[in-house]
């Protein structure tokens, strides 16, 4: 059983100039969004916001993963972590239109 109910790694590698990875795409500025949001709905405990590493999919990024589920992520901007956090981590529904394959 996982200490938590959700542990989210959002990758916010940085590769050399010009290298393609999430953090050029704003995930580091996401991540600091998602961990506010989860402290501000009282889910800290529950909802662990970690950053990770390169995960390998920096063409399909920015990422994230949760889990235990081990559900994939893409975003574009806090709208659409917002509706991570309120659809997967308050709700447990997964966002169908973010999901990575």
């Amino acid at each position: 059983m996982s200490y938590y109910k959700y542990h989210v790694f959002i990758c916010t590698n940085q590769r050399e100039a010009g290298e393609l990875c999430c953090n050029q795409s704003g995930s580091g500025r996401i991540r600091a969004y998602a961990k506010d949001r989860v402290k501000a709905l009282g889910l800290k405990g529950d909802v662990r916001i970690n950053s990770a590493g390169c995960m390998d999919r920096c063409e399909q990024g920015p990422v994230m993963v949760i889990y235990p589920e081990e559900t994939w992520y893409t975003f574009v901007d806090e709208q659409d972590m917002e509706e991570i956090i309120q659809e997967h981590l308050i709700n447990g529904r997964k966002v169908p239109r973010l999901q990575l394959k």
